[in-house]
C-alpha cells in the first residue's frame, strides 16, 4: 500500500472549513497537514478546530513536506494561486469556480500539462445523492431517450446574497448547474442567458443574485438552469423528462447539511450520504407514480480518487478540461445575457 498523500488545504472560509476540511480528516488516503491562511482569526480557529498548523504561505505548505493542495479561497484567486502550486510541485484540487473566464482555465490546464502535476477541480456535486440517481435512470433507459433537463440551485436569501467571494451566482451555483448538465447531457451547441444584478453599493456593482441558462447540447437534449438568492418558493431541485417518463425530486442533496452541523464520514460511516425516504424522487408517467430510492451521496470519494491519480494508480476525479468546457459555458452565458442573444459555440 502507497503513504497517505501529503495534502494541505489553502483557505479556511465557509467552503475551507465546511466541504473541504472534514473530507480531507475523513479521507483514509490523506495526510492532511495544516491550511494555509494568513487571518490571525482563521489562524487561531484551524487550530481550535482541527488542531493542525497554519501556513502562511504556499511555499511554506510545501517546505512543511505538502505534495498536494486543496484550493477553497475567493474566486478571483483561484487561477494566481493555482498557477503558483503547479510550480512549487504540489498537485491541486481547485474549487469552483475554476477561472472568472475559458482563456485563464486552458491556459492554467496547458501549464498543468507541461509540468507533469496533477489537477484537478472540486466539482463535488457530481456526487450528490440526487445527480446520481439521475444518471442511473438515464443510463438505465427509465425515462426513455432524455429530452429536457430542467435543474435549480435557489434559495431565499436576499440579505446579504451572494457572497462576493464566490463570484456572483452565475460562477458559483453555475458552475455547478453546467457541469452536470454536461455530464448528463454532453457539448453545448447554443447557450441563451438571462442575469438579474443586485443594486450597486459604494460605487461597486452589484453581483448577479437571479440566473437562468438555457443550453441547446449537440445531441438535442435541451438544458434549463436557473440559480437564485432570491427565490421565495424554490423549484424542483430536478425535473428530466424523457421519451417514456419523467423524474423529479424536491430539495437538495442532504451531504451540505450533514457538514455544516459538523458531521462529516468519519463521524456517520456507512450512514453518510443515505437520503431519507422523505427525499426520494418519483418517476411519473401521467398519472401512474413511481417512487425512486435514492442513490448514496458520495462527496467521501472524491479525495480518496485524488490521492490514488496522484500515485499514479487512477484518473483525476474531475479531468481539468471539463471545467474549461464549463467555463466556456458561463463566458457564453454572460454575452448572452449581455446582448440578449443566442450564443453559438463552435
Amino acid at each position: 500500500m502507497s503513504a497517505p498523500l501529503r495534502i494541505g488545504l489553502a483557505g479556511y472560509g465557509f467552503g475551507g472549513r465546511y466541504f473541504h476540511a472534514p473530507l480531507l480528516a475523513s479521507a483514509p488516503d490523506c495526510d492532511f497537514l495544516g491550511v494555509v491562511t494568513t487571518s490571525p482569526e482563521r489562524r487561531a480557529r484551524v487550530a481550535e478546530e482541527l488542531g493542525r498548523p497554519a501556513y502562511a504561505s504556499l511555499a511554506d505548505l510545501a517546505r512543511g513536506g505538502a505534495e498536494a493542495v486543496a484550493i477553497s479561497t475567493p474566486a478571483a484567486t483561484h487561477i494566481p494561486l493555482v498557477r503558483q502550486a503547479l510550480e512549487l510541485g504540489l498537485a491541486v484540487v481547485c474549487d469552483k469556480p475554476f477561472a472568472l473566464d475559458a482563456r485563464s482555465a486552458r491556459e492554467t490546464v496547458e501549464l498543468a500539462e507541461r509540468l507533469g502535476v496533477p489537477l484537478t477541480v472540486y466539482q463535488n456535486r457530481r456526487w450528490d445523492s440526487d445527480f446520481l440517481t439521475l444518471r442511473r435512470l438515464v443510463e438505465q433507459g427509465t425515462l426513455g431517450t432524455l429530452i429536457r433537463l430542467e435543474s435549480r440551485f435557489e434559495r431565499f436569501q436576499p440579505e446579504p446574497g451572494p457572497p462576493a467571494a464566490g463570484g456572483g451566482t452565475l460562477l458559483d451555483f453555475g458552475s455547478h448547474l453546467i457541469d452536470q448538465a454536461l455530464v448528463l447531457c454532453g457539448p453545448v451547441e447554443r447557450v441563451y442567458a438571462e442575469l438579474r444584478h443586485r443594486e450597486a453599493t459604494g460605487g461597486e456593482p452589484g453581483l448577479d443574485e437571479d440566473v437562468f441558462v438555457a443550453l441547446t447540447h449537440r445531441g438535442g437534449v435541451r438544458s434549463h438552469l436557473s440559480g437564485s438568492w432570491r427565490q421565495g418558493a424554490p423549484g424542483l431541485r430536478f425535473r428530466a423528462t424523457g421519451t417514456t417518463g419523467s423524474y423529479v425530486v424536491e430539495g437538495v442533496d442532504g451531504q451540505e447539511e450533514l457538514l455544516v452541523a459538523g458531521c462529516s464520514p468519519a463521524s456517520e460511516g456507512d450512514r453518510w450520504g443515505t437520503e431519507p425516504v422523505s427525499r426520494w424522487g418519483r418517476v411519473l408517467r401521467g398519472d401512474r407514480v413511481e417512487q425512486v430510492a435514492s442513490a448514496r451521496g458520495a462527496w467521501d470519494r472524491f479525495y480518496p480518487a485524488f490521492a490514488a491519480a496522484v500515485r499514479g494508480t487512477g484518473p483525476v476525479p474531475v479531468d481539468p478540461w471539463d471545467a474549461v468546457a464549463t467555463a466556456t459555458v458561463l463566458d457564453a452565458a454572460r454575452t448572452s445575457a449581455d446582448t440578449g442573444a443566442v450564443v453559438n459555440l463552435s
